[in-house]
């Protein structure tokens, strides 16, 4: 037996620390050197610039450290500066995101190998990275980087900020959120290697981790909805280092974007100038909504938060708004971010003279078959194909409906409609769904 624990200690010590007999066995710390305080979750490079003023005021004036994880490379964003296109466009903005954020101090960058995904629709962006794949890797890099915060846009679909690829970032860093500490969520990450200094190793060394807060940011052209719910930092104070306001600074490292410069030396003024206003999303630490973002962080780790997971909607028959709309009414409690659902109703935008795609759900989860008639109240002028009125939905099935509606010619731009729809079955009421529209150009495809 003696000669077993002594195997069996000289083993160990070969596997995970160098050790003679008889000595304690000490395992590696995780590598100091990807250690973050924030670690912001974006869809394409320049997005940073959205919270860059914040992120340079914490470097140099608390002293954080600050990673980045872009979703994907901009390979189908636009070309300012020339003609490359496509994968060489990738490797172009790849070295203007590092130049970015280089400026002002960030050097941990990763950008994964998502598409770009110009659309309006999250599930798109999610469908086109492999939304299993795509959440392996961001686990990874926050149990690599162990972020004390993290950062990202605003989980929903709203008027201005609706690209899909900011969506799909953000529901991947809630989800990562709540998985990074999960033992069970991709293990093999968890798996110690059986001899670390020697090759040909399975198994990734990487322990869990659970990030304390995290915060959301948006580009919406109307923010009057994010006034009082997180922290705001204006961008006039000054870097010390280098005698200019952090404002300053984010326009410095803006011009590296020189493929999407498309911006006016007023409007990038007008844009680095903004205050940064942060969305509290949830903390694990107590700390108040309108606090800074790092009140009541202190050092060292905090346990696994299990989050509450999905759970059935009730009732169980009604008519639902499909597609992200759906999505996202399940998502935010699942993850403990249901007061998002109050930030404002359900909108979208249309741009006059196009064609508005709306997913409505019949959705029965009762234990019999159930009809449906279905009314709509549409603002004079819309019309909506096809023209649907009673569908019979099998039990525990839901029925998607995909409409087409039209608004009428010589809306006023920026003006605001509400279309609504009803649904009946056994002559009572079954749900209905109102949808805010603004008649205005997007520039994505729905």
């Amino acid at each position: 037996m003696k000669n077993f624990v002594r195997v069996l200690a000289l083993w160990a010590c070969t596997g995970l620390a160098v050790c003679a007999p008889g000595q304690t066995i000490t395992l590696p710390e995780p590598d100091p050197r990807y250690k973050a305080d924030i670690l912001l979750v974006v869809g394409h490079p320049d997005d940073d610039i959205e919270v860059a003023s914040y992120l340079a005021r914490a470097i140099e004036l608390e002293h954080k450290r600050v990673a980045v994880v872009y979703m994907t490379h901009g390979n189908s964003g636009g070309n300012a500066i020339g003609l490359e296109q496509s994968r060489v466009l990738k490797q172009v903005r790849e070295i203007e995101a590092r130049k970015a954020l280089g400026s002002y101090g960030v050097e941990n960058v990763w950008l994964l190998p998502g598409s770009d995904t110009p659309g309006a629709d999250v599930l798109r962006s999610l469908e086109a990275w492999g939304h299993g794949e795509a959440l392996e890797q961001v686990v990874r890099i926050v149990r690599l980087t162990r972020p004390e915060v993290v950062l990202t846009w605003l989980p929903d679909y709203v008027v201005g900020e609706n690209h899909e690829d900011h969506q799909g970032a953000s529901v991947l860093a809630n989800e990562a959120f709540d998985l990074a500490a999960d033992r069970l969520a991709f293990p093999e990450q968890l798996e110690a290697p059986r001899n670390r200094v020697s090759i040909n190793n399975y198994g990734e060394g990487l322990r869990p981790w659970q990030p304390k807060k995290i915060y959301f940011f948006s580009d919406a052209t109307h923010l009057e909805f994010a006034r009082g719910k997180g922290p705001e930092y204006p961008s006039n104070a000054i870097s010390p280092s280098r005698g200019v306001s952090f404002a300053a600074v984010a326009a410095t490292s803006w011009r590296f974007y020189k493929t999407q410069d498309d911006f006016t030396e007023a409007t990038l003024k007008q844009f680095t100038e903004t205050p940064v206003q942060l969305i509290f999303g949830k903390s694990l630490v107590p700390a108040s909504v309108t606090g800074d973002v790092f009140e009541g962080i202190t050092d060292g780790a905090v346990a696994y938060a299990k989050p509450r997971g999905y759970e059935p909607p009730t009732p169980d028959v009604q008519l639902e708004l499909g597609g992200p709309w759906a999505f996202y009414r399940a998502f935010w409690p699942a993850h403990g971010l249901a007061p998002l659902a109050a930030l404002f109703p359900p909108q979208a935008q249309v741009a006059p003279g196009e064609t508005l795609w709306v997913p409505l759900v019949l959705r029965n989860d009762s234990d019999k078959p159930r009809q449906f008639t279905l009314h709509a109240a549409l603002p004079e002028g819309w019309s909506e194909k096809p023209e649907v009125t009673t569908l019979t939905v099998p039990a525990h099935d839901a029925w998607p409906i995909q409409l087409t509606l039209t608004p009428p010619t010589g809306l006023a731009k920026e003006s605001w409609q509400t279309l609504e729809w009803k649904a009946e079955g056994d002559g009572s009421s079954l749900g209905s769904v109102s949808l805010r529209v603004t008649v205005e150009a997007n520039g994505l495809p729905q």
